[in-house]
């Protein structure tokens, strides 16, 4: 066949992955064929834009390193992530909603026992979190491992920081035989995504700000249940209804609630006002 039109050339493309050995890639590239084409035919882009495009695209990878997947992010402000996200995490009654991973996770961090302080020689309100990890039953997870990261007091995660210390305020705890835990930490505030590349280009054309609201990451694994990645949203933050990555759910947000200067639970003496967070987690059994 030739002679391809802009009738034609859609059914011509499709035809060509046909013979396509795997049938998941068959399905995915013909899906990707009528989605992109008919994306084109509905904004009828001029050649100038199409180069733009093109552009846009060349320029994200190329703001992609070891520490920096601008693609991710790119995902991430147009809603893609948690589209892909809710997909894959259709959760069975009473288990803990799901959000993105996001782009500042470390993996291989140090285990902490249970009452550690994340924040040594980082300035900043203290916070103390402890909750409970159960299974979607509720009964109590022993042993499930949390891993915990988050920015702060300024917005920053410790990999934005080249002067800083590395890893900081990011942790692996294990529950303990009722399936809770506890930490230190500071408060984490709202923060912008990264807007030095194109997507920050994209978001600032387009009349979007980049902000993100306070909150903490948790990701929790325990045999014989799903792996929980999601974020616990400060109560009150003026960003909650329009998060730039889309990742805020009601269930997941909490106070972040403030304590008087003086002994807390734990024994712990604060000469300064500091806040609590109480969250408890519910796991998605496998199977």
């Amino acid at each position: 066949m030739r002679d391809f039109d802009e009738a034609s050339i859609t059914e011509a493309v499709l035809a060509r992955f046909e013979t396509t050995p795997d049938p998941r890639l068959r399905q995915v590239m013909q899906a990707l064929v009528r989605h992109l084409h008919g994306f084109v035919r509905e904004v009828e882009p001029s050649f100038e834009e199409w180069q733009a495009a093109i552009s846009f695209l060349t320029q994200t990878g190329q703001k992609c390193d070891n520490t920096r997947q601008e693609f991710i992010l790119l995902s991430d402000t147009l809603g893609v992530s948690m589209l892909v996200d809710a997909i894959n995490h259709r959760l069975p009654e009473g288990a803990t909603p799901t959000t993105v991973l996001g782009p500042f996770h470390v993996a291989g961090v140090a285990e902490k026992p249970l009452g550690s302080v994340l924040a040594q020689g980082v300035g900043g309100e203290r916070l103390h979190v402890s909750g409970q990890v159960t299974s979607a039953d509720g009964t109590p997870l022993a042993g499930a491992l949390l891993d915990i990261w988050h920015s702060d007091a300024e917005g920053f995660y410790d990999v934005q920081r080249a002067e800083g210390p590395v890893p900081e305020l990011r942790a692996v705890f294990r529950t303990d035989a009722e399936g809770g835990f506890h930490f230190w930490t500071i408060t984490p505030t709202a923060y912008p995504v990264p807007t030095d590349g194109p997507v920050g280009a994209m978001l600032e054309a387009t009349g979007r700000h980049p902000m993100r609201p306070a909150h903490v990451h948790f990701m929790i694994s325990a045999p014989g249940h799903e792996t929980l990645v999601t974020h616990v949203f400060a109560e009150g933050d003026e960003y909650l209804d329009s998060d730039a990555v889309f990742g805020v759910k009601d269930a997941l947000v909490v106070p972040f609630a403030p304590q008087p200067r003086g002994v807390a639970p734990d024994g712990t003496v604060l000469d300064a006002p500091w806040r609590v967070l109480r969250y408890d987690f519910a796991l998605k059994k496998l199977g």
